[in-house]
């Protein structure tokens, strides 16, 4: 049936092999760069926008009958592979921080990524009419945006304007290629340093401060804005500027810059842990009705037909039944093969699929509040460490088969999270464009289903091929060191116990912070204390918050003069340049490490430091003036 006897019939092209075909390609090609972004950047950013404006341009260019449910199920695809990557980046390389992998297993994390995957959406079907259909309170900004953008790519379409495509589509490449140039002076020609930083020492202080050289953090400032930017910049700021000077102890180490870092990295990092666990069970405590009718619906859903019409079916309950006991299957299978052990396998099996419901409704609660960008997956994964780890200790398990047990439900809960906060935004963007339900989870499985078999290669490429490898300074892992340091503190008899008191004072700082972000919140003003991102700041390395800090305020400066209910408008080429950044950077990171793989070596040309020091100071300029030049607004925006 063609387009035409398609829409007389009442019915628009949506799945079609031509969107399988490109919505897996994207799904694979979005997983393997947010590996990189989310070993670097420590967070991630959503693939949908950037998805859909590429599946609109190529259907545009290649073919004459495409429809706008056709670029919907295609970005819905590809952003599976965004948010399972996330997932994975941020628990299984702590797999081998604490020794008991040498390099990544592939099945193990192949079968993660599928059952956690999977979980995420089965979890979330139920939760569908909860959250998308029947709540007024949620605004979904990122599914809005992105059904907004599909409706002008079909309007100009229908007109024959082919203009405004072919603008997002320079906007994406010119990023693209922004990105990768950067990539390839930093990383295979030597011009740009990584990071610029400096320390000193007072006394028996340090005082340190630096910014990595990245555009892709730039574009994720960009894309996040500069409330949250601001925020990870104060959490970076209370770490790094206040709280390392304030500990002291710089007699111990004969560097500054490394003594910064260890500093941060043993003691005043568990002060964001701590702020993060108050964020996790305050999330938790925000969704408890809506989790409550979650159970509800699953039980209805159970008890009756499934709808007839299209727009409101979901995969059928009892396929929803029979995948989830193959995840559980799985999973089962899983932690005994990491564990060795009956009981602790069937405890931490229990634990996963417990935890894993609960935090598919934070998420989805979180997706609709604030985005799919912002969501505080970090958070949630401290808090199932730390619940998991508490049991396994009260149930007297220890070593490294406690290690592994706990990261391995760290594991799945991230999975579940990430995935069904994805699964809620796209399904709202469907519901603003007339998606079926049961069509775009279809697609959401196959994505999960393909990229899942991606991570372990794109982590064992880059672990082999990176300087210091996953863990070192290039691609320091943030949350997968901090959880191997969790598990550790737990379970290790040999290594070093928690610093609890820093955890404590995170503690009370995160109470603090909610109560200051209620007050605001009372106050209806425009910025907000949000805790995660906070948090976030306080445990990631400081060079990273600065270009996050940078691109929020390029975002300010564009829409500075704007009415807040046009900044998507007015910021939307810049979110697409940005993506473009960050899949360029990316991508051609990832393609430099398979370089190195096959034996091709980096030039690193044989140039005076301060010279090397000059071209990234001269380059970091160039990058801010490419985001103000390239990002702003169309004139017509």
């Amino acid at each position: 049936m063609d387009a035409q006897a398609a829409s007389k019939a009442g019915r628009r092209l949506e799945i079609t092999p031509r969107v399988i075909v490109l919505g897996l390609l994207l799904s694979v090609i979005m997983g393997a760069a947010n590996v990189y972004v989310g070993l670097k950047a420590g967070m991630t950013v959503s693939a949908s926008i950037p998805a859909a404006v590429m599946a609109m341009l190529l259907f545009k260019v290649l073919f004459r009958n495409s429809s706008i449910l056709e670029a919907n199920q295609v970005q819905t695809c590809a952003s599976a592979g965004e948010s399972l990557a996330a997932g994975i980046i941020f628990t299984m390389p702590a797999m081998i921080l604490i020794g008991y992998w040498d390099s990544f297993d592939f099945w193990s994390v192949s079968m993660i990524a599928l059952t956690g995957g999977l979980l995420g959406i089965l979890f979330m079907i139920p939760m569908r009419k909860v959250f998308v259909v029947q709540n007024r309170d949620l605004a979904y900004p990122e599914g809005v945006a992105c059904a907004a953008v599909l409706e002008a790519g079909q309007e100009s379409s229908q007109s024959g304007d082919l203009q405004q495509s072919s603008s997002e589509g320079i906007s994406l490449i010119t990023g693209g290629v922004f990105g990768a140039l950067f990539a390839i002076a930093s990383k295979f020609v030597g011009l740009v340093l990584g990071t610029l930083e400096a320390a000193t020492v007072g006394g028996s202080r340090i005082f340190y401060f630096g910014g990595d050289l990245s555009p892709m953090l730039v574009a994720v400032g960009f894309i996040v804005r500069l409330n949250v930017a601001v925020l990870i910049f104060i959490g970076g700021s209370l770490s790094w500027i206040i709280g390392i000077p304030l500990y002291g102890h710089a007699q111990e180490f004969s560097d500054p810059i490394d003594g910064a870092y260890g500093i941060w990295s043993t003691q005043i990092r568990y002060v964001g842990v701590g702020a993060m666990v108050v964020g996790g069970f305050a999330s938790l405590i925000s969704v408890r009705s809506g989790l409550k009718a979650a159970v509800s619906e699953l039980w209805s859903s159970l008890r009756s037909q499934q709808a007839s019409d299209d727009g409101q079916r979901d995969i059928a309950a009892p396929v929803i039944l029979m995948l989830g006991a193959l995840c559980v299957l799985m999973l089962a299978i899983i932690n005994y093969r990491f564990s060795g052990g009956v009981a602790i396998s069937v405890l931490s099996t229990v634990v996963m699929l417990l935890m894993g419901f609960f935090f598919t409704a934070v998420a989805s609660y979180i997706v609709g509040l604030v985005g799919n960008s912002n969501s505080p997956v970090s958070g949630m994964t401290i808090t199932s460490v730390l619940v998991a780890g508490g049991l396994l200790w009260l149930f007297q398990y220890s070593g490294m088969d406690a290690m592994v047990a706990t990261l391995g439900i760290a594991a799945v809960v991230c999975c579940v999270a990430c995935t069904s906060g994805d699964v809620c935004n796209d399904l709202k963007t469907g519901s603003l464009v007339g998606a079926a339900p049961f069509r775009q989870q279809m697609m959401q499985i196959a994505g999960v289903g393909v990229a899942a078999f991606v991570m372990a290669p794109v982590l064992t490429l880059l672990h082999n091929n990176t300087e210091g490898g996953i863990g070192g300074r290039e691609l320091s892992a943030p949350q997968a060191s901090l959880f191997a340091q969790l598990a550790r503190g737990f379970f290790d008899e040999n290594g070093d116990s928690l610093p609890w008191g820093m955890i404590g004072l995170g503690a009370a700082i995160g109470l603090f912070i909610l109560g200051l972000d209620t007050l605001l919140k009372m106050q209806k003003t425009g910025f907000r204390a949000h805790l995660m991102p906070i948090a976030v700041g306080m445990y990631l390395p400081f060079g990273i918050a600065t270009p996050i800090f940078i691109g929020g305020l390029i975002a300010y400066w564009i829409t500075r003069k704007s009415p807040a209910e046009t900044h998507d408008r007015v910021l939307h080429r810049g979110v697409l340049f940005s993506s473009g950044v960050i899949a360029g950077e990316a991508l051609t990171s990832v393609g430099l490490a398979c370089l190195a793989a096959l034996g091709v070596q980096s030039l690193d040309l044989p140039l005076p430091a301060f010279a090397i020091t000059a071209i990234s100071i001269l380059a970091a300029l160039l990058a801010v003036l490419g985001f103000a030049v390239f990002a702003r607004p169309n004139r017509e925006s």
